[in-house]
């Protein structure tokens, strides 16, 4: 992260970077938190830190919603330390509506967690998706991820579901030029700096700016 000379207070942004597996969201946020001034504060992983710390990942329905509750509460409650460093970008490694896409049900992750599903979509300035590869697009397994190329565009689409209806989810589309993906995440979470923090030179290096592809979805798109 840089030093930024600028001083001034900023208003607080939320952005979220968003994914199924294998959408490179881990490298493109260290990428960015690299790249960008100080004034971008780049928040872990909340499901990282529950499960890093010891809580049980089990597969039956009763430990996934509890699971998911802590991932919900530990979010919110990062966003609320971050506040205190007069960030222009709080950056998150997904909020706190990607959490529904990995509830079981019966009931919702909603009224476990007694909020609406408004108003954790409107907690967020801007949602940035990065797309699931396909396996022709360079999609594989590891010790980490473990769904199939299948299952993995499965959890892209809930996800992409479970943020319809936020104003502005900007998607940038799968690409076997990994680069190029970085460099498109880069420039929309840069459009949404205070100009006095877009000054800085970013480098990636080989990225081309004008490959690639990068858009607001629509709703009509959603689910298709």
């Amino acid at each position: 992260m840089r030093p930024c000379p600028c001083r001034e207070p900023h208003p607080l942004r939320r952005v979220v970077l968003t994914g199924g597996p294998g959408a490179g969201k881990t490298a493109v946020l260290e990428l960015l938190r690299q790249a960008m001034c100080e004034h971008v504060v780049v928040l872990p992983e909340s499901a990282g830190i529950v499960f890093g710390g010891g809580f049980p990942r089990r597969t039956d329905d009763a430990s996934r919603r509890a699971a998911q509750r802590a991932i919900f509460f530990v979010q919110r409650e990062l966003e609320a330390a971050a506040e205190g460093a007069n960030p222009a970008i709080l950056l998150c490694d997904r909020g706190t509506v990607d959490g529904a896409a990995y509830w079981p049900g019966p009931d919702t992750l909603w009224s476990s967690v007694g909020v609406s599903r408004l108003t954790e979509l409107a907690r967020y300035d801007v949602v940035v998706h990065l797309r699931t590869p396909t396996s022709a697009q360079g999609y594989h397994t590891d010790a980490h991820r473990i769904e199939t190329a299948e299952e993995a565009a499965r959890v892209d689409e809930r996800i992409a579901l479970e943020w319809d209806g936020h104003p502005r989810v900007l998607v940038v589309d799968a690409t076997t030029d990994f680069v190029t993906k970085v460099r498109l995440a880069l420039d929309l979470v840069r459009d949404e700096l205070p100009p006095c923090c877009r000054t800085h030179p970013v480098h990636v290096p080989g990225a081309r700016r004008e490959a690639g592809s990068t858009r607001e979805r629509t709703h009509e798109e959603v689910g298709t």
